[in-house]
């Protein structure tokens, strides 16, 4: 196994150019795809991929999104071991950016739900109480039907950002544009946080930036998709960046705290990361009471920026009451789902309707509760068993909450392919072996279409048997070393 701290073998020179403007050439094709059949506020609703097939231009939209999403995903893979230097990496996924800076939204549809969702708060609504369709959006055609009737999932900051968005950009291409300005700012704030984490972990900053911010979920959906997913990892990483640097000083933990609290606010999931920051918080070798004494000044910024951002918005806790609602529609891309699913289709053909996936999504995420413990338990277990606490508390805390992240991906209800930005980002930054995260990520990008057609919806009963057998296959190879190495350290 390589150790997290070694140096990746440097590719070669005609490698590492040709993986650029292959990357180059295939962000272009998305950009294209993007104007020819993207996610435009005018685009049909509710298409399969046959009416896109048969719509005028239909051929050449597919043929630019797939060919683009293949170099893009192509170039990404041949330098997953390492960019030629941190600059070039840098430069590289600058470069790629740029023509999806310029496209229409990619791959989904939710920054029109963004968008009315911030007109619903800066006209004086509660988003958490009603859907954009109640509250009389003007902008609702552009809104996924499945998200019309819904309260708002997200946390005040965001909705505070998006009626920000609405103020400035005044009708619904400036507000698109001010979003998407939004995203690019937290990736930019990611992005600058990514070197001292790496420094700090002794994971090659030249890896780390390239997993982080030049995989193809990146451009695609964070970027020309405007996901709000980029200022919650904003938030983390710089958060998480003050902890490392600063784990001695109660100033730099309580502000480190505010801005992981800020990340929740913005998107719960954020949550899981705070226990093992609090980790990466304590002095020397941990205990009970230093991490109260060190964890705390965290865990008060955090409180803090939930109960002041709150406040400020007028809004309350009203958000988390639609939390609820994220897990509406049931995609197989989800594994608890695809379980649930699959018993419903076996149900059904003896006549019976078993309602398997609440069932199976509830005891998924028990499951993850218990994952979560057990991913902090061992960290701190690691922590306290290190000769050398100082130096391994980054790298812990890390990679404990990069897995907490994937487990968090897992288990949870509904999968969107852009929810796999969210490990990828500190796995990046603390995981030795890549490919088991590195794989995933990139066959993500298959999973939408440019019009923000989900093509889960269209292989559901294939789907949901295919990521079953996928379960099936992989609990046996994965399970077994994972026990044995708890045996091990056990004795």
């Amino acid at each position: 196994m390589t150790a997290p701290g070694a140096p990746p073998p440097d590719a070669p020179p005609l490698v590492a150019r040709a993986a650029r403007y292959a990357g180059l050439v295939g962000a272009v094709l998305l950009a294209v795809a993007g104007h020819l059949g993207g996610a435009l506020p005018d685009a049909p609703l509710g298409a399969t991929p046959e009416s896109i097939w048969r719509a005028p231009g239909g051929p050449a939209t597919l043929a630019c999104w797939l060919a683009g999403s293949a170099l893009l995903v192509g170039a990404w893979w041949s330098l997953r071991g390492g960019a030629p230097s941190t600059r070039w990496a840098y430069v590289t996924a600058g470069l790629w950016a740029l023509p999806l800076l310029v496209a229409p939204p990619l791959g989904s549809r939710d920054v029109y739900s963004y968008a009315c969702q911030g007109w619903t708060y800066a006209h004086g609504v509660d988003p958490y109480a009603v859907g954009v369709a109640a509250a009389g959006c003007p902008w609702l055609d552009a809104v996924a039907p499945i998200w019309r009737d819904t309260p708002a999932p997200y946390g005040p900051v965001f909705v505070l950002l998006a009626a920000l968005a609405v103020s400035v950009g005044g009708g619904l291409t400036g507000t698109i544009v001010a979003l998407r300005v939004i995203a690019v700012a937290g990736l930019l704030l990611g992005a600058l946080s990514l070197p001292g984490l790496a420094r700090a972990v002794g994971v090659p900053t030249r890896r780390a930036a390239w997993l982080a911010l030049a995989g193809p979920l990146v451009g695609v959906h964070l970027v020309a998709g405007a996901h709000n997913d980029a200022v919650m990892l904003g938030l983390l990483l710089s958060g998480l960046l003050i902890v490392v640097r600063r784990p001695c000083r109660p100033w730099a933990l309580l502000a480190a705290g505010v801005l992981l609290g800020l990340a929740v606010t913005v998107k719960a999931s954020a949550v899981v990361v705070v226990p093992f920051a609090a980790l990466a918080a304590v002095r020397g070798r941990p205990t009970v009471r230093s991490l109260v004494r060190d964890g705390g000044w965290l865990a008060g910024g955090s409180l803090a920026a939930l109960l002041v951002s709150s406040a400020v918005s007028g809004l309350g806790f009203g958000w988390v009451g639609g939390l609820t609602h994220s897990g509406d529609s049931e995609q197989w891309t989800s594994p608890p789902t695809a379980v649930g699913l699959v018993v419903d289709y076996a149900g059904a053909l003896v006549g019976r309707d078993p309602q398997a996936v609440p069932v199976f999504r509830t005891v998924a995420l028990l499951l993850l509760v218990a994952v979560l413990m057990v991913l902090w338990w061992r960290a701190w277990a690691a922590l306290r068993a290190s000769s050398d606490p100082a130096l391994a508390r980054p790298r812990v805390a890390l990679r404990g909450a990069g897995l907490a992240l994937a487990a968090t991906v897992v288990l949870s209800p509904v999968f969107h392919p852009w929810y796999a930005t969210w490990p990828l980002a500190l796995l990046a930054l603390s995981a030795g072996r890549t490919k088991w995260f590195v794989l995933p990520a990139a066959a993500a990008v298959f999973l939408a279409l440019p019009d923000g057609t989900n093509l889960a919806r269209f292989t559901k009963a294939p789907g949901a048997v295919a990521m079953t057998a996928l379960l099936l296959i992989l609990l046996p190879t994965v399970l077994p070393p994972l026990l044995r190495r708890r045996q091990h350290r056990s004795r």
